[in-house]
């Protein structure tokens, strides 16, 4: 049958219906007004006449054949992509990802990469996972992933080809230092399980906790490890201090950065989030019981933290329950939501900015810390100047209301000056102890 203009006119109008036909979780709510639900059923004609003007062209007098399907699906894609930085529309493999990334699970080797000199760096491999057990080394370099040079291979596009089903086999090369030939190893992939959560006693009754990203278990594995480090205190005394760590955090999920903050609060509001929707319109509060009981708190951040982990510093900072550390925050103010579409693939769609309980929006604008100490590095310039929020094109203004490395080597403190400065905060001014109590 041709695909005319009337029936992909049609076509489009059942798209737009469909577009707000979602899961019984995300679905638009029934009660929004009548002139919302008008203005909504406006279709703009004019404009839908000349994209099927346009899509018919493509069609028929492209260079190359291109699917209906694939068509489409690049229009959406072309919405959302004007919208702001973070809406998005999410093909199977996107949506998959992102599922893996904010579950912890995923199938793969068990190794924390990043990109070196065109190469892949092995970081750290996880431990008991599938690369150590075969004998990955941290510093290894991965040169070939199934006989295939990764030179010039983006970084997302390595970890695709690393990861997959639980069972199945693949072949890498690498260099070592200390290994004058080229290293040969083919590992059987696992469910792997990345907690975004660690910690330690770094001085005897002083904590350290870094969570590096919001997962979806982040809050449970944030309260196990304070729960931990009280009991290792048991037999060296009181503990005294605790240090979280949100540097370079991206965020995540936004229950899991309430949750991390409510383990450190007795009341009070957290964060609050508003949209046009009345669904996106939600205030999150605290449940009495601060689990360390007002022990002081250091918060560091930097212009790597952004979304969630601003959430937590902005709320901690709001009630005066922690002194935040470092250097300005990303600026991620706003809220999104996932919507699914069916056949595995997602839209998603910024739907509220949140704002700090005193009213703040920290949308293009960040956290800024109560004590600001540029991270001293010698392998990264100082006058090197950081992307944030607001330098993305087409981020999202400020509505403000009134009322590295991924992990770092925290056994010597030397290395990182802005943890060691924390940790004099801690321990050498009878001022912060005071920190948590209310006037």
């Amino acid at each position: 049958m041709k695909f005319t203009k009337k029936v992909l006119v049609l076509y489009l109008y059942l798209l737009t219906v469909a577009w707000f036909t979602v899961s019984d979780e995300q679905k638009i709510p029934d009660q929004d007004t009548a002139g919302t639900m008008e203005e909504r059923s406006r279709l703009p004609l004019r404009e839908l006449r000349s994209f099927t003007q346009v899509f018919e062209q493509i069609r028929q007098g492209y260079i190359e054949k291109v699917e209906d399907r694939q068509l489409l699906e690049n229009a959406i894609s072309g919405m959302l992509l004007e919208l702001d930085p973070h809406s998005a529309y999410l093909s199977k493999r996107d949506y998959q990802n992102l599922q893996e990334n904010t579950s912890g699970y995923y199938g793969g080797l068990g190794i924390e990469i990043s990109a070196e000199d065109g190469l892949i760096k092995v970081i750290s491999p996880i431990d008991n996972s599938p690369a150590e057990r075969i004998g990955i080394r941290a510093g290894d370099l991965i040169v070939e992933i199934n006989g295939s040079s990764v030179r010039g291979l983006a970084l997302p596009r390595a970890i695709a080809k690393l990861r997959g089903e639980k069972g199945s086999t693949i072949d890498i090369s690498v260099i070592r230092d200390d290994v004058d030939e080229l290293l040969s190893f083919t590992i059987t992939r696992d469910e792997i399980y990345t907690s975004s959560v660690k910690s330690r006693i770094l001085r005897p009754g002083f904590a350290y906790i870094r969570i590096s990203q919001f997962q979806k278990d982040s809050g449970e594995d944030f309260v196990e490890a304070l729960k931990n480090l009280r009991s290792d205190n048991s037999n060296i005394g009181q503990l005294l201090g605790l240090i979280l760590d949100l540097r370079n955090n991206p965020g995540g999920l936004v229950p899991a950065a309430v949750d991390v903050v409510d383990a450190l609060l007795d009341d009070g509001i957290i964060v609050y989030t508003e949209g046009r929707l009345a669904s996106a319109n939600v205030t999150f509060n605290s449940t009495p019981g601060d689990l360390i009981q007002h022990i002081p708190i250091v918060v560091l951040i930097n212009g790597g933290s952004a979304s969630a982990s601003e959430i937590v510093a902005g709320a901690l900072q709001d009630h005066r329950r922690a002194v935040i550390v470092g250097t300005q925050s990303f600026g991620k103010g706003s809220v999104q939501t996932l919507l699914p579409l069916g056949d595995g693939r997602a839209v998603k769609l910024t739907t509220a900015r949140y704002f700090t309980p005193k009213g703040r929006s920290i949308q293009a604008q960040g956290i800024k810390p109560d004590v600001i100490i540029p991270r001293v590095d010698l392998q990264i310039p100082l006058q090197q100047k950081r992307l944030r929020e607001s330098d993305l094109e087409g981020h999202l203004e400020m509505h403000q209301k009134l009322g590295e490395k991924s992990e770092i080597e925290i056994e010597d403190l030397s290395n990182d000056n802005q943890l060691k400065e924390a940790l004099n905060i801690l321990r050498g001014s009878r001022l912060f102890l005071t920190s948590g109590t209310k006037t």
